[in-house]
């Protein structure tokens, strides 16, 4: 994708020539003869970099410079034929990335250019970088269901299809949207998240797509929506299934015509964004009773992955508990660790908030527990009785229901084994005794399955 960069000057000789270096660069060269007209272009398309004049006709390069680092989030190289010492500082203490004086030296601009692009790069890469911080930055385990959705990822991360990504509450379905990212050809570019369910409804085309100065009250200046900022990159809507039929509608637009208008507006911005969309609901449902729109849906639904619940992938939890201890000591909580009793506990347990659930445990254990060591005692103080989750037809459709027959037999074979063998403490003749399994052949049914054990009585 080619960087897209503005220039604003009255001169039609140095607009035309700046154009013509810059497309031969392999950049994309827009114009504009005034500074009034460079703030609408700004407005309306996607830009990298401005080149602007100071002497002009109207509103001068250095209030129009004022506006721009206001609004917009983009290196400014001011150019000017009188420049001064005194009109270089005025540049510079007002956002100004570089200051180059006429007649131009191509070589000069075109190394000014690269150098101001390399370091907006670099802006947006840590501000990506400071805002995912807090998070887990990969998916953790190794179970077949983790695995499997893997490798959807790896398979549909490269593309530009839109994706919806269904789970239930603290599956993790924000951590996939991430990683397409991230693995996506996008990946420097932003990844712009809306949560759907948390924005009122009046205000959610505000947050989407901007209004322009005065569309509604408390509207005191024209502001970028979210598909203004994720241009280039992707923009992930969590909690799809919250939005408004109104929104959905406009949504819809946009992935069909990747443009829009902002509130109160009438000028129409064309923008490249990829779609990410996430939902806990069934949307089939909220379809038949009609909070939902079947062609958003079937937008959206090009790439669906399923997010398994952390019962059906109960033998990560170990790995997600010493992810979860390095996170916490990191930040500042006291090292302590799990006895294997205790993570036995927390295997049985069905966790019916998912990972976000087994965090919040695993954090309350750190903080109220004194001892360096989590005892069994210490999970069932906090966790309470061990229930089981029960098991419906229902509920092992949906379980196998991404895999194919192949793969649901393996998953199948790897839970039940690991389940009786959790009974027994991973006895190994005890558990082929009470299948009727042969002792050599459940062995080697645990070693090609790759089912953990515990340290123990495994005879």
């Amino acid at each position: 994708m080619s960087d897209t960069i503005l220039i604003i000057d009255d001169e039609a000789s140095i607009r035309e020539a700046l154009s013509g270096i810059l497309a031969d660069e392999g950049f994309n060269p827009v114009t504009a003869a005034s500074a009034e007209e460079g703030l609408e272009k700004l407005s309306s398309e996607s830009v990298q970099l401005v080149l602007l004049d100071i002497w002009m006709p109207g509103m001068d390069g250095i209030e129009a410079l004022k506006i721009i680092k206001k609004s917009f989030s983009v290196p400014v190289i001011m150019i000017s034929g009188h420049g001064t010492i005194e009109t270089a500082v005025q540049a510079t203490r007002n956002g100004a990335f570089d200051f180059i004086e006429k007649p131009l030296s191509y070589d000069k601009i075109i190394l000014a250019i690269n150098n101001g692009l390399h370091v907006a790069d670099l802006e947006q890469e840590n501000r990506l970088l400071k805002a995912a911080s807090p998070r887990q930055s990969a998916i953790c385990g190794t179970s077949q269901a983790v695995i499997h959705l893997k490798e959807q990822i790896d398979r549909v991360a490269p593309t530009d299809a839109s994706v919806l990504i269904l789970g239930g509450h603290g599956t993790g379905k924000e951590l996939v949207a991430q990683t397409i990212h991230r693995k996506s050809s996008r990946g420097k570019r932003p990844l712009v998240e809306v949560n759907c369910a948390a924005i009122p409804d009046d205000l959610i085309e505000s947050e989407l797509f901007g209004h322009e100065k005065g569309s509604f009250t408390g509207a005191t200046e024209k502001r970028q929506g979210k598909f203004d900022q994720a241009n280039g990159g992707t923009l992930f809507l969590d909690e799809i299934g919250d939005m408004s039929l109104k929104s959905q509608a406009k949504v819809l637009r946009i992935l069909q015509e990747q443009r829009f208008e902002r509130v109160g507006g009438a000028r129409t911005i064309h923008v490249d964004v990829r779609i990410l969309a996430a939902t806990n609901k069934n949307l089939a449902k909220e379809i038949e009773i009609g909070n939902f729109r079947a062609d958003l849906f079937y937008r959206l639904n090009v790439v669906p992955i399923l997010v398994p619940d952390l019962i059906n992938r109960r033998e990560d939890i170990p790995v997600l508990v010493d992810n979860f201890l390095v996170q916490f000591q990191q930040n500042g909580l006291q090292k302590k660790k799990f006895s294997s009793e205790s993570i036995n506990l927390l295997m049985q347990h069905h966790w019916p908030g998912n990972i976000r659930e087994l965090k919040n445990m695993v954090e309350r254990l750190l903080i109220m527990t004194p001892k360096k060591t989590i005892r069994p005692e210490d999970v069932r103080m906090f966790l309470g009785p061990v229930v089981e989750q029960p098991t419906t037809e229902l509920k092992i459709i949906a379980d196998y229901q991404p895999l194919n027959f192949k793969e649901a037999r393996k998953q199948f074979e790897h839970d039940y084994l690991k389940s009786r063998l959790m009974e027994n403490k991973g006895n190994i003749s005890r558990t082929a005794q009470q299948i009727g399994m042969e002792r050599s052949h459940l062995h080697k049914k645990v070693k090609a399955l790759a089912i953990g054990l515990d340290a123990g009585d495994k005879k």
